[in-house]
């Protein structure tokens, strides 16, 4: 499921998109920065290698406000923003291999050139190496020259240090199923990229047989159930349902989709719609793992018999 459409910042539709950036435009003039807006989800200033602002956190913000507010919540946002520029760019990491940390980043978020050449982790969501301070976050799209490292290198520390961070895990008990969520930090769902880690040290589960079924609905969240049985069928609904309530409601939106992740954490789309119609259907690969497990049942309870 997509939400970055031309012209449109989500949650909002297209006029209050533009109102938005009405606003915007306005506030960060009266600073005498010039910007321009390509439709997508960032202003970009007019100076070569200026900043880029993003508009994504502040859209959501003002969804859930009545629009005569807007004005003044715009400019308290980029009064903040712009103190934070003025402040100048964080010096780079004096021990990248301690400070990087990996980190996943709308795709829409950012302007099309900066990840132009970097691959999806899952639809719409790009890896960065990236450095977190109590205040912002540094994002280095180019280690080469902001790091004087390899891309490989910054993913490796990267990756490293994500396995380093502890975990947050409630549990939900829903019937018979059970659904873990990794929650409690910023790079919560970032977590993702280092799966395995999550499934031993955290959870303490053994995913060898099936895989899991996982989700990642904001910045905070990473939603987990282990497939044992074709109690992965109500599980999927409850995930589909549970990660579209929290993409829609939460800061930082990541995803509502659902993946089946297998043993060999390759990450699969478990849905799938037909073209005009909007009910969401068992991909063909979970097809497939849910004939499989019913298959393997149906012959364990033939042999009890």
């Amino acid at each position: 499921m997509s939400t970055s459409t031309t012209g449109q910042i989500y949650p909002l539709n297209r006029d209050q998109s533009a109102e938005l950036v009405r606003l915007s435009t306005a506030a960060v003039a009266a600073a005498g920065i010039a910007v321009t807006w390509d439709g997508g989800h960032t202003l970009e200033t007019t100076d070569e290698g200026g900043p880029v602002l993003g508009l994504s956190n502040l859209a959501r913000t003002l969804a859930s406000q009545d629009k005569k507010d807007w004005p003044g919540l715009v400019v308290e946002h980029f009064a903040v923003v712009l103190e934070q520029l003025r402040q100048g760019a964080p010096a780079a990491p004096a021990d990248p291999e301690r400070q990087l940390i990996q980190r996943l980043i709308p795709r829409a978020a950012l302007p099309a050139d900066w990840t132009a050449d970097r691959p999806d982790f899952v639809p719409g969501l790009v890896s960065v190496p990236s450095v977190v301070s109590e205040s912002s976050v540094t994002m280095y799209l180019d280690p080469p020259a902001g790091l004087g490292l390899t891309w490989s290198a910054a993913e490796g520390f990267g990756l490293a240090n994500l396995r380093g961070l502890t975990c947050d895990v409630e549990y939900i008990d829903h019937d018979d199923m059970r659904v873990a969520v990794v929650t409690g930090s910023p790079s919560a769902a970032s977590k993702a990229l280092t799966l395995d880690d999550v499934l031993e040290n955290c959870l303490n589960v053994d995913a060898s047989k099936y895989g899991v079924l996982a989700a990642l609905p904001a910045r905070d969240a990473l939603m987990i159930h282990v497939i044992e049985d074709l109690t992965v069928i109500p599980a999927l609904g409850f995930l589909l349902g549970a990660a579209t309530r929290y993409f829609h409601a939460a800061p930082s939106p990541f995803t509502p989709d659902v993946y089946r992740v297998t043993p060999d954490q390759t990450w699969h789309p478990a849905t799938a719609t037909r073209p005009g119609r909007a009910t969401q259907l068992l991909s063909a690969h979970m097809a497939d793992l849910v004939q499989e497990i019913a298959a393997r049942e149906a012959m364990n309870a033939a042999w009890r018999e």
